[in-house]
């Protein structure tokens, strides 16, 4: 065994090493283009241990190569002798404590590994509903997190911020030490808190969540403490959970490893807190941060249940979850086989579960539809039971797949494997869904993701009375106990409770009893909260074509009556439609036209609220004929958001109709949601002025050829010099924007690109000096986040320099001593720069200053010295200090958690002609723009302003806002 194990580790690594030297790269290319760690990826081509399934995915990516044979080589690598299952797996700390407290630590860290590494899959095991759960290890897979970058510098463009930036979770976590965690229904969420909390607990974080180790991790599911009354104090955190060790701790233990910063908290699902709850949710949190301010914290939520930074105050990082990859999925699929073939009792079962395993990675790459649907770990695992179950037979659409999923796991399975009377309750599928409908729409009802249950005993006890086949098998008890263990869809987390295997399931199931039973007042009094969404889907999926339109007209009525969630209710009519199988014309065109008074999109927040609620929206959106400016993006992120194939046909028309020589910044942001050389060709192709395209992976850059000659070209992912050049064209390329500079190991490679005129350079982590800049005739330089000491000497090479941004640590302790060329005249500076204004005044060329940080009085004296300075972005600053700066014709305010100080821009800019104010971060929530009118003939730009006084007070067309308000039309 150990020879077999050895020899195919070194195939392994040696297929590796191959694989690196035919694609000429080099190990920091490799670890920037797999964003794992140094450590992580020198063990695994030097065979040193067994790497992960994660890592091979990653590194199968990065070097183009198909991974499946490097999984069948970890796997027999992998097959040492196994601890017998009676023996807990040892948890080591290498921290010292108190020997009271160590020996504690200990059997809570083994606790908490062995609590949490199961996870119950679907349809995994349907012979034997009771083993249908995969090991965390197998089960693990590391998806890609994306976090849209706050605090970006005001005044930047916004054609030049990144979007997002997309990272696999251990890297994309590894900076982080509070996390806001957004993703659908059955996208990885919990899983994620469950590796972390195990991982953390046997000590086997990986390099790159180094900083992460030696905590004690606290799994708080919100479900369950919701239910048992006011949310926990540390010292309670473990009975509240149910952890039988809560009355061994030590007293003071838990508030001891959080005041150390040696606790990792983990709380899953806020979306599973009433709405009205969700406000005191947030007061528990701050008031654990205030307390442990170094502690870790994790906190999970669907996308729709909390607006976005709803923890920024609290300096969350806020992650999203991204929807499996191709490569992704065709990795579950092969883990979710090799998981059943070790539960198969016969080599005929095993062989074909190979076979199937093979037909579906072909179908779901081949079928985008399918490809889709299987785009979260609980869709694809439904997709490979379905298929499994039905011989390779697979439904098309998501209500077909739960109808599906619920004969499978009902009954069937049972009735072909001759299983008659298991536990000696016979059930048909009929009288198992009234009874899960049952127990799913008390849950619903009550806001709950589960119950006591004595409360499920109760529900079944009252339903039996009427339901005499069932009553005569045996009363309430063994009922509940047969639908726990052979429905598939409930689970008995602890002795006392009772809920659903996923919160799907309970949707669909309280869907149907809430159509059974005429409830519309009830789901319509709902709608509004995003806790009832999908149950408002799938009400309009199961009712009667009578029975659609009916609800769906309550709807519009409870939109038209209630301004508040008129939006909302709208749209969700108008998605409600997709769910529908039938529905009359009459009813359709109501939904459809009250939509179109919430259509088209005419902001990033409405796009992606719209997106989310599915494919049934590109049916209601406009085509590019008759769009607003403030339109055409918010339109094209809508669609490129849903992504598929419909999506893919609606852009492909709208960029047809477009006029402009250039591609909206969105229909460029979208390409990354496509097959890379399809978009290439098909959308951005026909225009004919190829700039600022956005490369976030190595599909895209390889595209670039189809694309070229290429003007401007943004990478946000890191790779090495030799690709960022591959395919720019010299006497072309003329900016070029680096925001993952990783891989960077120097600049000399910019030396090739003669026409260069801008360049900006991001997260440069391995370089310490621009010195390869030396001379060159850029105009326009950005440096952003380099390492602290870095040196920027070689500014004063750049004699043809004009616009510098400076968005990092700068090494000098005033401006005086910036070596920047004086012909300046644009200078952008982020607040985090750690250096004193003093000595701006030397660049007395200046017409554009951006400031993110609050000047001192004789900082402000020394900006307005500055005779030719026409343009000022300023985001932290005190007005009272200003003295007056009459030549500033425009200005842009972006006040940070404090009043805008309208009141006083009259005296300081006198002669203003246009000013923009950002109303998001800033307090109060009204905005009182009176005192503008002193400047005649002022232009004023609003961003976000929740309430505004003074309005009346001007023109319509001397005052916009953004989002554009909609005319009442009602």
């Amino acid at each position: 065994m150990g020879d077999v194990h050895e020899d195919s580790l070194a195939e392994l690594a040696l297929l590796l090493r191959t694989l690196r030297a035919q694609r000429g790269l080099q190990m920091g290319g490799l670890q920037q283009r797999t964003g794992l760690g140094r450590t992580t990826v020198s063990q695994a081509l030097n065979g040193q241990v067994v790497p992960s399934e994660a890592t091979l995915v990653a590194l199968a990516k990065a070097l183009g190569a198909d991974v499946d044979p490097m999984l069948a080589l970890r796997e027999a690598a992998a097959r040492i002798p196994q601890v017998r299952e009676d023996s807990p797996r040892r948890v080591v700390r290498r921290s010292v404590q108190p020997t009271v407290q160590s020996s504690f630590d200990e059997r809570y860290l083994s606790y908490v590994a062995e609590r949490h590494s199961q996870l119950t899959v679907v349809g995994l095991d349907l012979s034997r509903p009771e083993r249908a759960c995969w090991p965390l290890d197998a089960a693990y897979l590391s998806l890609e997190l994306a976090e849209r970058p706050e605090g970006w510098p005001a005044g930047s463009e916004e054609a030049d911020r990144p979007s997002v930036v997309v990272k696999r979770a251990e890297l994309a976590l590894a900076n982080c030490r509070r996390v806001l965690l957004r993703g659908l229904a059955g996208s990885g969420k919990t899983t994620l808190l469950q590796w972390l909390a195990v991982a953390t607990a046997r000590n086997e974080l990986p390099e790159e969540l180094a900083d992460w180790r030696e905590q004690i991790p606290f799994v708080l599911p919100l479900r369950t403490l919701v239910r048992r009354g006011p949310l926990p104090e540390p010292r309670d955190f473990l009975s509240a959970v149910g952890t039988p060790l809560a009355a061994s701790q030590p007293e003071g233990w838990a508030d001891a490893a959080l005041a150390r910063g040696e606790a990792l908290v983990l709380v899953d699902g806020i979306d599973e807190v009433p709405q009205e709850h969700r406000g005191a949710t947030r007061d528990w949190l701050e008031r654990l941060l205030a307390a442990y301010r170094d502690a870790r914290f994790v906190v999970t939520t669907r996308p729709s249940a909390v607006p976005e930074g709803w923890l920024a105050s609290s300096r969350f990082t806020e992650l999203s979850v991204r929807p499996m990859s191709a490569v992704d999925t065709g990795v579950f699929v092969g883990r979710w086989h090799t998981a059943a073939r070790h539960g198969s009792a016969t080599e005929a079962e095993q062989s074909q579960l190979h076979e199937l395993e093979t037909a579906l990675q072909v179908t779901v790459r081949a079928q985008r539809d399918l490809a889709q649907l299987s785009s979260t770990p609980l869709m694809c695992a439904l997709i490979c039971a379905l298929h499994r179950d039905r011989r390779g037979h697979l439904p098309h659409s998501r209500m077909e797949l739960y109808e599906a999923a619920l004969s499978m796991l009902l009954v069937r399975r049972d009735l072909e494997r001759s299983i008659d009377v298991p536990e000696g309750i016979h059930l048909t599928e009929h009288q198992s869904v009234q009874l899960l409908q049952r127990l799913a729409y008390w849950l619903i009802r009550n806001r709950q993701t589960e119950m006591d249950r004595a409360t499920a005993l109760a529900l079944v006890d009252d339903a039996l009375p009427a339901m005499q086949a069932v009553a005569e098998q045996g009363t309430a008890d063994p009922i509940l106990t047969h639908l726990v263990g052979r429905s598939g869809l409930l689970r008995q987390p602890t002795t006392d409770t009772i809920d659903y295997v996923h919160r799907t399931f309970q949707d669909y199931l309280g869907a149907k009893a809430a159509i059974e039973a005429h409830d519309f007042p009830l789901l319509v009094n709902n709608a509004h909260d995003d806790q009832w969404e999908d149950v408002l889907r799938m009400a309009v999926a199961h009712a009667r074509p009578a029975e659609s339109a009916d609800l769906l007209r309550r709807l519009v009525e409870r939109g038209d009556a209630e301004t508040e969630h008129r939006p909302r209710l709208h749209l969700l009519a108008a998605a409600s439609l997709h769910y529908a199988t039938e529905i009359e014309p009459a009813a359709r065109r109501l939904v459809e036209q009250r939509a179109r008074l919430l259509m088209p999109p005419r902001s990033s927040e409405e796009a992606d609220a719209l997106a989310a609620l599915g494919p049934g929206i590109l049916d209601l959106l406009p085509g590019a004929e008759g769009l607003d400016d403030d339109e055409v993006d918010p339109v094209v992120r809508t669609a490129a958001t849903i992504g598929g194939d419909q999506a893919y046909a609606f852009l492909s028309r709208f960029a047809q109709s477009l006029t402009s020589e250039s591609a909206p910044y969105e229909l460029i942001e979208g390409w990354k949601n496509f097959d890379a050389d399809p978009y290439a060709h098909d959308i951005l192709l026909p225009f004919s002025n190829h700039q600022n395209l956005v490369v976030q992976n190595e599909d895209q850059r390889n595209a670039l050829p189809l694309l070229a000659p290429i003007t401007a070209i943004n990478f946000r992912e890191a790779f090495p010099a030799e690709e960022i050049i591959e395919h720019l064209s010299p006497e072309h390329t003329k900016a070029l924007n680096i925001y993952s500079g990783q891989a960077l190991t120097d600049l000399k490679f910019v030396r090739q690109l003669p026409a260069l005129k801008a360049l900006v350079l991001s997260e440069c982590s391995q370089l310490t000096h621009i010195d390869d800049l030396t001379g060159l005739p850029l105009s326009d330089l950005g440096l952003l986040q380099f390492p602290s000491g870095a040196s920027f000497d070689a500014l004063s090479s750049l004699s043809e320099l004009t616009e510098l941004a400076l968005y990092t640590r700068l090494p000098w302790s005033n401006l005086e001593d910036m070596p920047a060329p004086l012909d300046l005249t644009a200078l952008r500076l982020a607040r985090w720069i750690d250096t004193p204004l003093r000595g701006i005044s030397k660049w007395q060329l200046l017409k554009t200053l951006v400031i993110n940080a609050g000047p001192t009085p004789a900082e402000w004296r020394e900006i307005s010295s500055l005779s030719h300075l026409t343009e000022l972005y300023i985001s932290e600053y005190d007005l009272a200090q200003a003295g007056p700066m009459p030549n500033v014709t425009y200005l842009q305010l972006s006040p940070i958690d404090t009043d805008a100080q309208l009141q006083l821009v009259p005296d300081v800019f006198p002669n203003l002609k246009s000013i923009s104010v950002s109303c998001r971060a800033s307090l109060p929530d009204i905005t009182d723009i009176t005192p503008l009118k002193q400047i005649e003939g002022l232009q004023v730009f609003l961003h976000y302003a929740d309430s505004i006084v003074g309005l009346e007070e001007f023109t319509p067309d001397t005052v916009r806002l953004y989002p554009r308000p909609r005319t009442a039309s009602i």
